[in-house]
Parts: C-alpha cells; sequence; structure tokens
C-alpha cells in the first residue's frame, strides 16, 4: 500500500487561518498545558523570581531552543509532506526523539506527538485516504514537531503560517505555566507575552532558514534544570 500525506484541504484564506488557530490553542487536547519545559525548575532554583526574568527565560528559549530545532523540524518537515517524502519525514522524527536530552523532555514530545496523532485520526475519521498517512505517523511513535507539521500540511498553509501558529500557541502555554508556578497576575502574563509576540517573527525566520547542519538540541543549562525537575520534590507539571 503506498502512502500519500495529506492533501491541503483548504485554499489559504478564512478557513486556513481558522485551521491554524485551533492547532494552536491551548484547548487542543494534546496535553501541552501539563509542561513547563524547565520553567518549573528554573523558579525552584530562584532562576526565574520575577516577571522581567520570567519575560527573558521565555525569550531565550523560544530563540535558544524553539527557533533552532523543533521549529526548524516543522519547516523541513512540511514540504516532505508535501512530496510525500517519507524518508525525510522518519529522519527528521528521529533527530528529535533522539536529542531529547533527559527522559521527562523526551517523554513530552512523544506524549504530546501520540495525542496530537489520535486528534489527527478523529479529525480524518471520514477521509480514508488521509488516513493512510495518520496510520503511518502512527507506526513511526511520531515527535510532537513532527506530528504537528502533519497537522498543519493538512490546513494549506505555509510553513511560515503554520510556525507562526506553533510558537504562539507555545508562548501561550508556557505564559500560563509561568502565571501557576509564580506569584504573577494575569496582567504580567499579557506584558510576557506580548514581549514573546513581538518575538516570534524573527524566531520563525531564523527556523525556515536554518539548514540540516544548522538544527540544534544543544541546551546544557535547561537539560541540567529539567533532570533536577525529574526527583524534584514538590511540582505542578511533568516537565
Amino acid at each position: 500500500m503506498t502512502t500519500t500525506p495529506i492533501e491541503p484541504l483548504l485554499a489559504l484564506g478564512a478557513q486556513s487561518f481558522l485551521q491554524l488557530m485551533w492547532l494552536a490553542s491551548p484547548a487542543l487536547p494534546i496535553g501541552g498545558f501539563s509542561y513547563s519545559e524547565g520553567l518549573e525548575a528554573a523558579i525552584n532554583a530562584a532562576l526565574v523570581t520575577t516577571e522581567t526574568e520570567a519575560s527573558n527565560w521565555l525569550v531565550q528559549q523560544l530563540h535558544l531552543t524553539q527557533s533552532r530545532g523543533d521549529m526548524a523540524v516543522i519547516a523541513q518537515a512540511m514540504p516532505a509532506w508535501k512530496s510525500a517524502d517519507l524518508a525525510r519525514i522518519a529522519a527528521l522524527n528521529q533527530w528529535v526523539r533522539t536529542t531529547r536530552e533527559t527522559s521527562e523532555l523526551r517523554l513530552q514530545t512523544e506524549q504530546m506527538g501520540r495525542s496530537l496523532t489520535e486528534w489527527l485520526k478523529n479529525r480524518y475519521a471520514a477521509e480514508p485516504a488521509q488516513q493512510v498517512s495518520i496510520a503511518w505517523l502512527a507506526a513511526q511513535d511520531a515527535s510532537y514537531p513532527v506530528a504537528f507539521s502533519l497537522a498543519a500540511h493538512g490546513t494549506g498553509a505555509s510553513a511560515r503560517d503554520a510556525l507562526l501558529a506553533y510558537a504562539f500557541g507555545w508562548a501561550e502555554n508556557m505564559v500560563q505555566a509561568a502565571i501557576k508556578a509564580m506569584p504573577l497576575g494575569q496582567s504580567a502574563g499579557q506584558r510576557i507575552l506580548a514581549r514573546l509576540t513581538g518575538e516570534i517573527p524573527a524566531a520563525v525566520e531564523h527556523a525556515l532558514a536554518l539548514p540540516d547542519g544548522a538544527r540544534q538540541a544543544f541546551s546544557p543549562m535547561l537539560a541540567i534544570l529539567s533532570a533536577q525537575h525529574e526527583h524534584q520534590y514538590s511540582r505542578l507539571f511533568r516537565s
């Protein structure tokens, strides 16, 4: 049986935009709200104690880990879905899975990838042709960025638009993690989100421009904090 990626379902425009908003929504049932990606450990270690420090931390995480890693994978996976280059997609998925520096970070990308794949199964339940790609994705034990790339491809959006949606969804989740773990109010959260929104376009352009050899998954302080978080006595989040 041949495997054909999901064809773009909608022309670019209002419907595609709404589909991307859906994917970026914190209400999407993939568990993103349960992770802080090391932020909770940074707060516990008193590295992040104020609104300014939280804002700086998340901006650096956007540029140093998201843009150079997961966002670059999405940027490269979307054209691979369009050309049905499954070997390329499998290689990108393997790169994500093998470059996670701690067990909890790997469990996060695996769990969110599985949950998004299940969501895609339900989303395209009445469309057998699309189920072929989704079944292949499930067999790969897809990481979250690779599963997101297929979901975004199905909207007909460009890689740039998909990355903007992905980055904003990530920013919303992380700001909510900061609000829950720190004595920050909603207004402070909105100020942090506004700053992240201003930084996202540059992060997207950087991710789009990265070749294979320039992708990175090297953030030693984040890895140390994540490893410490795995044994943290009291915690709200799974990472």
